[in-house]
């Protein structure tokens, strides 16, 4: 099955951000006046989590975590009324950020059957009757901040990245035996948070497109063969990458990689020489910090194996990690193979680069929110800036990525301002919502209403009749 037809079957917003993680709904008469008690057709309490609501078949999907249980929901788009609930128990309890959750990534479904990751467990399968399908347990993962990556459908596989400290990998499953058709090793990726992208080139075959530490990469969407790469992304990757017309769109932001904050580091060996006081081949803090090479941010985050030491390949890391660059990138690969860089890429811009939040291509416009609530349009042909401001009343941090449909683009800050934005090179705020809880999921539009998690709630919001 191609992708074409993947999106005629599953329809609505199937995934992570809609159509192929987009963002972009065909939905209109979507509301621009909304709040906790505005507008509100219904809203269901729910369990921690922060995985987004994917809606298709008159059904919503969502995770939640709750008394060491990992629990996937079923709910009528309509009525919000709960059809079935399923819960695993939690076999593990994985190092967390504070803002991550043992149930953010966001089920995939085919219209039929939904799709389900956990990073205490790994993924299940169950069919619209909430009986299980299969599972495949997977980990434990060796990531410093949690699992953060969602699951996609390509063909008849479910796609998995599961980006880590040791041990990367990106996995195919059998959608309908959760049986392996492929596995991918990574093994110069570290942690990320990047859900995959599908794209098919004109005359080509489908690919599943894959932003990682400093690289984004396609792989045969059939068996996983690397087709080509891009250099120059930064080390840690959360974004989500978006296509159109055969141009792909990607942002990187990781601590230390901003315009001039790049320094360079000389080889394993040579440092060695300088600070390794006891001469065991390998860095400790004390023998790096008081040194010239000294690291100012979280050790651990280059400790990968978290030994309390800096080996060769950590220092590598290290060091390719000081001379990384936070960017947007546009890449046109067509059908070519290999090393891309410096013949594919059209544009890059390391100017107002988020860090969680994914890009947003919208009616010719490319968009991208930055903590601060700095809100930038851009030209997808040159990487030009249009336009970049701060939201007024929302200036916040962003961990929701921006959605759009009917004339309007949302956006939703962590403490709970809802933004609703009229679109183009000079954008202008329309209205601002505060719904006083937090929100990290990114909403769904869906047949004229928006569903959207708070910290606690699952709304849906549309127009009420008269």
């Amino acid at each position: 099955m191609g992708l074409l037809a993947f999106l005629l079957l599953a329809g609505g917003w199937p995934a992570f951000r809609g159509d192929n993680g987009s963002g972009v709904g065909n939905t209109v008469g979507l509301p621009a006046e909304f709040g906790p008690a505005k507008n509100v057709l219904w809203k269901v309490s729910l369990p921690q989590g922060t995985s987004s609501p994917i809606a298709a078949g008159g059904r919503i999907h969502i995770t939640g975590h709750e008394s060491g249980a990992l629990t996937t929901f079923a709910l009528d788009a309509r009525t919000g009324e709960i059809l079935w609930r399923r819960s695993l128990d939690r076999p593990r309890a994985e190092k967390l950020h504070k803002l991550n959750s043992p149930a953010s990534s966001t089920p995939v479904t085919d219209g039929t059957n939904v799709y389900v990751f956990f990073g205490d467990f790994g993924l299940v399968s169950y069919g619209p009757d909430g009986n299980e399908r299969w599972r495949a347990p997977l980990g434990p993962f060796t990531n410093l901040h949690g699992m953060g990556a969602s699951p996609v459908l390509a063909g008849g596989n479910v796609i998995m990245l599961c980006d880590q400290d040791v041990g990367s990998f990106l996995l195919a499953l059998d959608k309908d035996t959760g049986r392996q058709a492929w596995r991918v090793e990574r093994p110069a990726v570290v942690h990320g948070f990047a859900t995959p992208t599908l794209f098919t080139p004109e005359g080509g075959s489908p690919q599943v497109v894959v932003p990682g530490s400093y690289l984004l990469t396609s792989h045969d969407a059939a068996t996983g063969r690397e087709l080509w790469s891009v250099r120059g992304l930064s080390w840690q990757i959360k974004t989500t990458a978006v296509t159109r017309e055969g141009v792909i769109y990607v942002t990187g932001w990781a601590p230390g990689a901003d315009p001039g904050q790049a320094r360079p580091l000389p080889p394993f060996e040579e440092a060695a020489a300088k600070i390794d006081a006891n001469r065991d081949g390998r860095l400790s803090q004390e023998e790096v910090n008081p040194s010239e090479f000294r690291h100012s941010g979280s050790w651990r985050a280059v400790d990968l194996d978290d030994d309390g030491y800096w080996d060769k390949r950590e220092w590598g890391f290290y060091r390719a990690r000081r001379s990384a660059r936070n960017l947007t990138m546009a890449v046109r690969p067509g059908n070519a193979r290999g090393d891309l860089t410096d013949t594919h890429v059209l544009w890059t811009n390391d100017r107002f680069v988020p860090q969680v939040s994914s890009p947003l291509l919208y009616e010719g416009v490319l968009y991208i929110i930055k903590d601060g609530g700095i809100f930038t349009s851009m030209d997808p042909k040159s990487g030009k800036i249009f336009k970049t401001a701060r939201i007024p009343g929302a200036i916040d941090n962003y961990y929701s990525s921006p959605v759009a449909a009917d004339g309007k683009v949302f956006l939703a800050s962590e403490t709970g301002k809802v933004t609703v934005v009229k679109p183009g090179a000079e954008w202008e705020v329309v209205a601002v919502h505060d719904f006083e809880e937090n929100i990290y999921a990114t909403p769904a539009l869906l047949e004229g209403r928006i569903y959207l998690r708070t910290s606690s709630t699952l709304y849906c919001l549309g127009k009420k009749a008269d």
